[in-house]
């Protein structure tokens, strides 16, 4: 068998070997996996897909929860020179209807042949009988023996396809290579000097970007890696901490929510249960960073030992292997307050005290991480802008994507101009900072005024009646010149119409924004992405679908 230099395989074989009983600990499941355990289980399960034909380069998907099996999985088809392509689970019984015609856009786009199946989901696969894939269980790949010789894997392979969270008519997967993967894996380490002290622990899906590369910048540094399922952190955020502060563990990783869903979970007088004093690096990213959440965070949990300078804000994304931006190492969060009509309309983030009315925090990110590089261009022309002006963030560097598997490769050439790629991501820059202030995608136009998505939710989501602060905003579909504003409620009759009532009034007053048209949803009812993102491109579909309906006055 060889294991050529620089690729997955090999950093697992070195650190099985000087770290051999370190481990993965599964919280949910009561299980672990040593780092010797997952180096040899996963090399004869890369025989034994050799031997069943697999071949080098090919896409294979993983369908497999937080568990052992997804790590074995992954590592296996890097071992047989494959490409590991962890596909999302449904999130939700309302999912389970649509998701065999997603799953089967992305075999198609991936050009899946095979499947690799955790023997939790057994009884999923009779429901996924159309999708043209063979679904092949763990269990029994891993019982498997085969005498075949793995292939050289070199650094310029395929190692990971990672297929983007977010809702596309046509679905994406993200190439990335052996160098791609362990680039980016270094260039968190080095960002947060991870040390053989720390302790990694993600409740993410190990199918999102931010929780499969967290976890494995903890098993390829040799560190403990303690492992929880969404689901655990959801239904108990409160139960999660404790365990992660009993646990030792060091580092972890949440988009905004997660930190709002602690807070709403562990009251001020249950503080002092917690010790947080081992907590170095709270990474914050995949949504908008909040000012009011971060602030209240650091506020409750100081007293547990919660150090301000560990609330870690980041940007990155799938297509730079998870890290772009990273703030200094012991620097308390940092936000820019701007004038957020100027903002959105004029492209200028013009600063004002933060009392001003109509003053918006953006939160800073940092500065490029090592082996990256960063530009802020204008849409338009692709040149460079002064600092606190509005533009596209351009990325290059060894962590980058050179491109992706998908159904019309033409539409993604378009999204690289010499060397860089387009993030579709709007920031500026100060002082070689970076602050992110929206999705392209998500700037809604009303009779000629620019207006944020993020912004016209953040008017209204501390409203009493609104669900959790759910709601989204996007192009209505009656109407190009109107905002749709889609919330999540339990009210009716009366109680609706003053919600109603309430909504218009809060964006009327605070974004001067009159053209908005609401439409009233179920709790629970707003699609969001694994990381917790609203998906306002399908939630247009709620309203088409007549499952969020205006709400007459």
């Amino acid at each position: 068998m060889t294991i050529s230099a620089g690729t997955l395989p090999e950093q697992l074989a070195a650190i099985a070997a000087r770290h051999p009983e370190v481990s993965a600990r599964f919280w949910s499941l009561s299980q672990t996996l040593d780092y010797a355990t997952l180096h040899r289980t996963a090399t004869d399960a890369a025989a034994a897909l050799v031997h069943r034909g697999v071949r080098r380069g090919e896409p294979v998907g993983i369908l497999c929860p937080n568990a052992p099996e997804f790590l074995i999985g992954l590592f296996a088809v890097a071992a047989a020179g494959a490409a590991a392509t962890p596909l999302p689970l449904p999130a939700g019984t309302r999912q389970l209807q649509t998701y065999p015609d997603k799953l089967a856009a992305i075999v198609a786009a991936a050009g899946m042949r095979t499947v690799l199946v955790s023997p939790q989901f057994a009884t999923m696969t009779s429901a996924l009988s159309a999708v043209p894939v063979e679904f092949l269980d763990t269990a029994t790949l891993f019982a498997e023996t085969a005498d075949a010789e793995l292939p050289p894997v070199r650094p310029e392979d395929p190692a990971v396809v990672q297929f983007t969270s977010g809702s596309t008519a046509a679905p994406k997967g993200v190439r990335l290579t052996h160098h791609n993967v362990l680039a980016g894996l270094a260039a968190i380490r080095t960002g947060i000097d991870l040390g053989l002290s720390d302790q990694g622990g993600f409740w993410l899906p190990l199918f999102h970007d931010m929780g499969l590369f967290g976890t494995l910048s903890a098993i390829l540094r040799g560190i403990p890696a303690h492992i929880w399922s969404p689901t655990a952190f959801v239904k108990d955020p409160a139960r999660w901490l404790h365990e992660f502060a009993t646990s030792g563990t060091t580092i972890t990783a949440m988009p905004n929510f997660g930190y709002e869903a602690l807070l709403a979970a562990v009251p001020p007088e249950r503080v002092a249960d917690y010790d947080l004093r081992h907590w170095r690096i709270a990474f914050n990213g995949a949504e908008p960073i909040s000012h009011d959440v971060v602030t209240a965070f650091c506020e409750r949990f100081g007293p547990a030992g919660f150090d301000p300078a560990a609330m870690f804000a980041v940007y990155g994304m799938a297509e730079a292997t998870l890290a772009v931006t990273f703030p200094p190492l012991g620097r308390v969060p940092l936000f820019d307050w701007v004038d957020r009509g100027t903002l959105s309309d004029s492209g200028w983030a013009h600063r004002i005290s933060p009392g001003t009315p109509g003053a918006r925090a953006v939160a800073g990110v940092g500065r490029p991480v090592a082996g990256l590089r960063l530009r802020v261009v204008d849409p338009d022309s692709g040149v460079a802008i002064p600092d606190g002006e509005v533009g596209e963030i351009l990325i290059s560097g060894d962590p980058v994507t050179e491109g992706y598997l998908t159904a019309d490769p033409a539409r993604t050439a378009e999204l690289f101009t010499d060397g860089w790629l387009h993030t579709g991501d709007l920031g500026y820059l100060r002082a070689g900072e970076l602050f992110v202030t929206g999705r392209s995608k998500d700037m809604i136009t009303v009779r000629g005024v620019n207006f944020y998505a993020q912004d016209v939710e953040a008017a209204v989501g501390d409203l009493d009646g609104i669900h959790r602060g759910r709601c989204t905003a996007t192009t209505d579909p009656v109407d190009a010149d109107t905002i749709a504003l889609i919330v999540e409620t339990d009210h009716t009759d009366t109680a609706a119409d003053e919600l109603v009532t309430a909504v218009q009034a809060r964006i009327a007053a605070r974004l001067g924004l009159a053209a908005v048209r609401v439409y009233l949803a179920a709790p629970r009812t707003i699609p969001r992405t694994s990381s917790g993102k609203l998906q306002r491109s399908a939630a247009r579909e709620l309203i088409a679908d007549g499952i969020a309906a205006q709400h007459l006055l």
